[in-house]
């Protein structure tokens, strides 16, 4: 889609191009680069605000339900629902109307419980009654935020633990995470060359003073990172794709480089911020949407750096507020138009640290910068910014679920990730959280890695949790109970369902597009006997103590 364009100046005096849409609204406000942009335009009783534009979600094909999702080829969007065009929807894909074609969970359990030694447990009962008192109540005309998906990091050390199991319990692995039979995640984040869990550091052009990118390859990404992520899509073809980088290549950076126990150029310093290398980092984020275009594997959305407050001894490279602002309004966001890409800036990815805070307000606040944000990532300590941050009417994604096993605390495991019900128990309370916040999205940090869990940090050993593990001396595959906590949700909660209101017990519930309710239940006491009052009816069920339950009810 071509996009009209108008040239604004922005705040140090240079004129660039920013979409036309946004020029008119800040010369209807007597606008100039020094306004921020307009907060939330008026729209018809029908739309919705998208940033800084009126949607139909109702029957927008790429703001299907809310602001930003899509639906797949061979999908309408109905009624804020994607739809087949023909056939049946199974796990966000369209098949062959036959259940057969979707796996045993065409027809989801009503009940799934989890506990400790006990996990994953379907055998339960439903039993409706008419009277007492509900231990939770779900409210489903009480909406909130439309909910896009779960999702999870890809990694090279994942891919280089899953190729030491046999073929089978591969296939299992992926199966777990993207299946119509498992956590059916909907996301995927790439990293742009190395992130700490790389097996060691590199960007896609290391080639010095390269500003022309023509030593720029992902032939080192096609030995772990590209069949990883197409394991993964031959499982679920509609994983929607986004990517950060790490780190720029270290020529596009300047020291003082992090001190440690090995000093990198990979590790710390800070970005550049001359014409040259901002034009050229542009550039380099284009090429690698483009080569992994051509492996077919559509990256939806790009964001400029992996928590930039933060320079610690792994790749990662510092960012000021205005050479971000600068970044995203004068050099990235044009090169996408330019391009002719559909690929969405993300802007993030940020835990809370440093300027972070500020990063957000100068980017949003500025023009030029703020009119090419189409979401927003934050993870860790940025749960707290999530309300605010929802007057830009723009999608918010968790972005990385925090890993645990925390060096700064007590108990402190040095020599592997505990991987225990205790992390399962901490994810649900962040889970439960961000959601309540009013996120859209909610990503695992690593999907999968060995039961060490230790990734390239050359200074601080930190050995965290994972999805899924992989012995690598047994060559067995390890479900985590933080993975079935993941899944409670992400099984049944569908791409468009809306976040609803719950009273009473520890509870998170949401409403899908087909009019089923799910509601996902934790119980920190002794097993007893719960009732739900959910979708006009009053459910009773044994609820394990010190466990999950996920109840389905139409």
């Amino acid at each position: 889609m071509q996009v009209a364009t108008a040239s604004v100046q922005s705040r140090d005096g240079s004129r660039i191009q920013v979409p036309l849409l946004l020029a008119l609204l800040a010369a209807a406000c007597g606008g100039s680069g020094e306004k921020a942009l307009p907060v939330g335009p008026s729209c018809p009783i029908d739309q919705m605000a998208c940033g800084q534009q009126c949607v139909a979600v109702g029957t927008d094909a790429m703001n299907c339900g809310g602001c930003g999702i899509p639906c797949s080829a061979g999908q309408m969007c109905e009624g804020g629902a994607c739809q087949c065009v023909s056939g049946m929807l199974c796990n966000g894909t369209c098949v062959p109307s036959d259940a057969t074609q979707c796996g045993t969970s065409a027809s989801p359990p009503t009940l799934v419980t989890s506990a400790p030694g006990a996990y994953w447990k379907t055998d339960g009962q439903l039993t409706p009654v008419t009277s007492g008192t509900s231990d939770v109540t779900v409210n489903e005309t009480a909406t909130a935020q439309t909910w896009e998906g779960f999702g999870g990091a890809f990694n090279e050390m994942g891919w280089s633990y899953l190729s030491m199991l046999s073929p089978s319990d591969r296939d299992a692995a992926i199966h777990l995470l993207y299946g119509a039979d498992g956590a059916r995640f909907a996301f995927g984040r790439i990293p742009i060359g190395a992130s700490d869990y790389a097996m060691d550091r590199y960007t896609l052009d290391e080639t010095a003073n390269d500003t022309s990118l023509a030593g720029f390859s992902i032939d080192r990404d096609k030995q772990l990172l590209i069949p990883f992520v197409k394991a993964a899509q031959a499982v679920k073809t509609n994983i929607r794709f986004w990517a950060s980088p790490w780190t720029p290549p270290t020529w596009m950076k300047q020291g003082p480089f992090s001190p440690g126990n090995a000093l990198s150029p990979f590790d710390g310093g800070s970005m550049k911020s001359d014409d040259a290398t901002m034009t050229a980092f542009a550039q380099y984020l284009i090429k690698f949407v483009q080569a992994y275009a051509q492996q077919g594997i559509p990256i939806e959305a790009i964001s400029s750096q992996n928590e930039p407050s933060y320079t610690g001894n792994y790749p990662t490279c510092g960012w000021s507020p205005a050479t971000y602002t600068k970044f995203i309004g004068q050099y990235l966001g044009p090169a996408v138009v330019g391009a002719g890409l559909t690929t969405k800036i993300l802007l993030g990815t940020f835990n809370g640290g440093g300027t972070d805070r500020s990063i957000v307000s100068s980017v949003m606040g500025d023009m030029a910068a703020g009119s090419y944000i189409s979401a927003l990532g934050f993870q860790w300590g940025m749960v707290d910014t999530v309300r605010n941050a929802q007057s830009y009417h723009l999608p918010i994604w968790q972005s990385e679920h925090k890993c645990g096993n925390y060096p700064w605390a007590k108990p402190f495991n040095a020599d592997q990730a505990p991987n225990d019900q205790a992390y399962a128990v901490e994810s649900w309370g962040l889970i439960r959280d961000w959601i309540k916040a009013g996120v859209t999205a909610y990503s695992a940090w690593n999907m999968v890695l060995d039961t060490v869990g230790v990734g390239i940090d050359t200074t601080r050993v930190w050995p965290q949790n994972a999805l899924l593990t992989v012995d690598t001396s047994a060559k067995t595959l390890n479900i985590t109970p933080t993975y079935y906590v993941f899944r409670h949700f992400s099984q049944f909660v569908a791409t468009g369902a809306k976040v609803v209101a719950t009273s009473g017990g520890d509870a998170v519930a949401f409403k899908n597009p087909d009019g089923s309710v799910v509601t996902v239940l934790y119980n920190s006491g002794s097993a007893k006997t719960m009732t739900v009052a959910t979708a006009s009816t009053k459910l009773q069920f044994a609820m394990p103590g010190n466990g999950w339950a996920t109840v389905f009810a139409r």
